[in-house]
């Protein structure tokens, strides 16, 4: 199903984003004056790839790293700034283009301002462990704002970022003046995680651009595989695709073959493919921040073996199953409510074969800006979540693992899903092997 010719992308959806998360935080706290403020990550150094805190990309869609967004608030509307390190020449010197504090910038990223967070830097790196005069006019409007009587916003309990925690402690270490800064902190990690669960048609276009490219990527996989072949020789293979299209890989790739695919996360991907053998792919590319994440399972020699493919077929008539029965009020992982735990329904439907124990995951996960997209597990599936759906079995005796993994979304009162011109029936499979996506699947 593809959705990515239905919205068109503008930095105006940010801003809508940001006037949304006003109101809710107006709503939730009653109160009228506010700052919001979230911090964008660090560079981890030469050889990590950066990327963005989640969120702050949520609300800005800007790359930058070691920006500030700050949202003012008040009877009179809401004001949103852009506070980047005041290293900006150096920046383009070394990396090239980067975000400057000026208003031309400001109009094309739909920002009220775009200013430094402070004094000038030297170099063109900036890490967490900055000094409070290269953060003085963030810290300015911190306090201009405490001592006008704002409140203060921010994902406080946001586990999935430690460097936000980090940022607001370092913050209370320069602002003495403020008795405590810890209770004029409010959290919003809720509503955030309210609003990021939701997906709207413009993201749905965005995920579907990111599995229409994962679909191509596992074709390119599908078709190198060979008895005389290597996992990385795939790996390789799959990961061209991404590079090629501008994207990025979402996870770690997997290219287990045989029994290294019982492992679930394995990702070495340095063993030779060996005839008789099933190989899991497990590779999704991330397109404009958002990702896919889909898992095929390939037999080497080009066919399935007759118990290869009597039990893909139950792993494929389970994911059937439960992509059925997927709709909002059931979950994916709740023991407390094992009649609509789809992680529970599944071990049912492996019960069945004698084969439940080999059933060691859960069924699925939140899927979005993240892989692993924010949304508890235990809280119940809702209209507007993308999801997984992976059913697998791991059977250390035979050497085998299955995995076979799709995005749905959750609209209406179903599950639909976002991946299916991959193909997976087991005949499917081998013919994608030989001869690639059909023109009705590309």
């Amino acid at each position: 199903m593809f959705f990515s010719d239905l919205v068109e992308s503008s930095y105006s959806v940010y801003k809508e984003r940001r006037e949304s998360l006003v109101k809710e935080v107006i709503k939730e706290n009653n109160v009228k004056n506010g700052l919001i403020l979230f911090f964008g990550d660090f560079e981890k150094g030469e050889s990590i790839s950066f990327e963005q805190e989640s969120t702050v990309y949520y609300f800005s869609g800007l790359k930058e790293p070691g920006l500030v967004l700050a949202i003012e608030f008040n009877d009179e509307g809401s004001k949103s700034i852009i506070l980047i390190p005041n290293m900006v020449e150096d920046r383009k010197k070394w990396f090239g283009d980067a975000i400057e504090a000026n208003e031309k910038d400001a109009a094309i990223f739909y920002i009220d301002k775009i200013d430094f967070l402070g004094d000038k830097l030297s170099g063109a790196t900036f890490d967490r462990y900055f000094d409070k005069q290269v953060y003085e006019n963030i810290l300015n409007i911190i306090s201009v704002a405490v001592k006008n009587g704002a409140k203060i916003f921010a994902q406080k309990n946001n586990v999935r970022s430690s460097d936000q925690r980090f940022i607001l402690d370092r913050i209370g270490q320069f602002l003495p003046e403020i008795s405590s800064l810890e209770g004029n902190i409010i959290d919003i990690y809720g509503i955030v995680s309210k609003m990021r669960r939701k997906k709207d048609l413009f993201e749905i276009g965005k995920i579907s651009e990111a599995i229409n490219l994962t679909a191509v990527a596992h074709e390119s996989g599908a078709r190198i595989i060979s008895e005389d072949g290597t996992e990385c020789e795939v790996q390789a293979a799959v990961e061209f695709v991404f590079t090629a299209a501008g994207a990025k890989r979402a996870y770690c790739t997997i290219v287990a073959c045989g029994r290294n695919a019982i492992a679930l996360h394995y990702n070495d991907n340095s063993d030779d493919l060996s005839a008789g053998d099933l190989v899991v792919i497990d590779a999704g590319a991330k397109v404009d921040g958002y990702c896919a994440d889909i898992t095929r399972t390939y037999p080497v020699s080009g066919s399935f073996t007759k118990r290869q493919e009597e039990l893909y077929n139950i792993v494929l008539e389970a994911q059937k199953y439960i992509a059925s029965i997927a709709k909002p009020g059931y979950y994916l992982k709740n023991y407390d409510y094992p009649e609509k735990c789809l992680t529970s329904l599944t071990k049912e439907f492996f019960k069945k074969y004698g084969l439940e124990k080999y059933f060691i995951h859960g069924i699925g996960h939140f899927l979005g800006l993240d892989v692993h997209d924010i949304g508890g597990l235990k809280s119940p599936i809702q209209e507007g979540d993308v999801i997984t759906i992976e059913p697998g079995l791991y059977i250390p005796e035979e050497s085998i693992g299955i995995r076979i993994e799709d995005n749905y979304w959750i609209t209406g009162n179903k599950a639909i899903c976002l991946s299916d011109m991959i193909p997976k029936e087991p005949a499917e499979i081998c013919e994608f092997m030989k001869n690639g996506l059909s023109q009705d699947q590309e």
